[in-house]
C-alpha cells in the first residue's frame, strides 16, 4: 500500500487529498519507485486548477518529477534494475502517471539513474529547469557570445536553470524580477544584470545594457499586461519563448509595434525534447555534464515534509521562492 495525493475538484491547494491505494506490479515499460523526494512544478499547480494545456480527467493526480530507489521494473526496463536511484523526466501526461506519491509506477522512458553526485533532493530540480531552456537555446536557437536574452520570473527554478544554461552556452542573460528584494540572489545565481520590472523602466534598462540594441531573446514565462513593454525592450527580429503563463491578465499583443519590429514569438515546451528517446538522451548527457563541471548548479529554496503538500502548494503559488520547491517522503 501507498499513500498518494489526488484531486477529485479543482481549486485551491485545499483540494489535495491523500489517498492509501495498493500499487500494482509495473507493466511491461513501467518502473516502480519508492519515493524519496518530490519536486513541486508550477504546471502542477496549474494542474490541480484545471488551467493547464491539456485537459484533466478527474480524480486526476499529480507530479512529474520524483526521486527515489527503484522497486521493482517491467519485463523490457533493461537500463535500470531494482536498488538504482533514479529520478523522472516530464515526459508524460499526468492523466496517465502522477508521481506525488510514497510508492509510485513511472513510464520506463521517463526513468534514468540519479547523476553522480546529487541527493535525492537536487535530483528533482534538474530536468524541467534546465531542460526547458536548454531545449530552447541548445537546440532550436543555438545561441552566440552575442547574444543577450531577458529572463522572466528569473527566480523560478526554469528561470534559475536558464540563467546557468544561457551562462553556460555564452551569452548574456538578464534576469527580470519584480522588485529589487532578489537582486544579490540572481546576481549569485549568474545573471549578468537584474532588472526590478515593478521599480525601473524594462525597455530602457536593456537598451542602455545593449548599447541602444534591445535583447534578442527573451524566456518568458508571464505574460499579461506587461508583455507589450517586453516586446518593446527587444532587437529587430527578436525571438520570444513563451513557455508560461503565470499572468492571470489578458495578454495583448500591440500589432502596429510588431509590423514593424518583425519579432518571433514562439509557443514553447520540454515535451519536444523529452518525449524523442534520442533527444532525451542528448539534453540528459548535457545537462549532466553541465552538472559535473559546476556550472549548473540545483537550488533548493525550501523543503517540506510529504504530509505538508497543501502548505507545499501554497508557498509555491505565492512566487516569493528562489529555486526549487521540494517534499521529501
Amino acid at each position: 500500500m501507498s499513500r498518494i495525493v489526488m484531486f477529485e475538484s479543482y481549486g485551491a491547494p485545499e483540494v489535495l487529498q491523500f489517498r492509501e491505494v495498493e500499487v500494482a506490479a509495473p507493466g511491461p515499460r513501467e518502473v516502480r519507485i519508492t519515493v524519496r523526494a518530490i519536486g513541486l512544478n508550477r504546471a502542477e499547480s496549474m494542474w490541480r486548477k484545471g488551467s493547464y494545456v491539456e485537459e484533466v480527467r478527474l480524480p486526476a493526480r499529480l507530479g512529474y518529477e520524483v526521486a527515489g530507489i527503484v522497486d521493482a521494473v517491467g519485463a523490457e526496463v533493461s537500463h535500470v534494475k531494482p536498488g538504482d536511484a533514479v529520478t523522472t523526466i516530464p515526459s508524460f501526461s499526468q492523466n496517465d502517471y502522477g508521481l506525488y506519491g510514497e510508492v509510485v509506477l513511472a513510464p520506463a522512458h521517463a526513468v534514468v539513474a540519479i547523476p553522480a553526485g546529487l541527493s535525492f533532493e537536487e535530483a528533482t530540480a534538474i530536468w524541467n529547469p534546465y531542460i526547458t531552456p536548454y531545449g530552447a537555446f541548445a537546440e532550436r536557437h543555438p545561441l552566440t557570445k552575442d547574444d543577450v536574452v531577458l529572463v522572466s520570473s528569473a527566480s523560478s527554478s526554469v528561470g534559475l536553470g536558464a540563467i546557468e544554461m544561457i551562462n553556460m552556452l555564452g551569452a548574456t542573460p538578464i534576469a527580470l524580477t519584480r522588485t529589487s528584494a532578489k537582486r544579490e540572489a540572481l546576481l549569485a545565481a549568474g545573471a549578468k544584470h537584474v532588472i526590478a520590472t515593478g521599480e525601473q523602466d524594462l525597455v530602457a534598462e536593456v537598451k542602455r545594457l545593449t548599447g541602444g540594441k534591445g535583447a534578442t531573446f527573451a524566456f518568458e514565462a508571464v505574460g499579461g499586461s506587461q508583455f507589450p513593454t517586453l516586446l518593446a525592450a527587444l532587437a529587430h527580429g527578436a525571438t520570444v519563448f513563451v513557455y508560461g503563463a503565470l499572468s492571470d491578465e489578458v495578454t495583448p499583443l500591440p500589432l502596429l509595434d510588431v509590423i514593424p519590429n518583425e519579432p518571433v514569438i514562439r509557443g514553447y515546451n520540454l515535451f519536444g525534447t523529452t518525449t524523442d528517446p534520442e533527444r532525451q538522451a542528448r539534453a540528459v548527457k548535457f545537462i549532466s555534464e553541465g552538472l559535473a563541471s559546476g556550472k549548473l548548479k540545483p537550488r533548493i529554496a525550501q523543503t517540506f515534509a510529504f504530509d505538508d503538500i497543501v502548505e507545499a502548494h501554497r508557498t509555491l503559488e505565492k512566487n516569493e521562492h528562489t529555486g526549487r520547491i521540494v517534499v521529501t517522503v
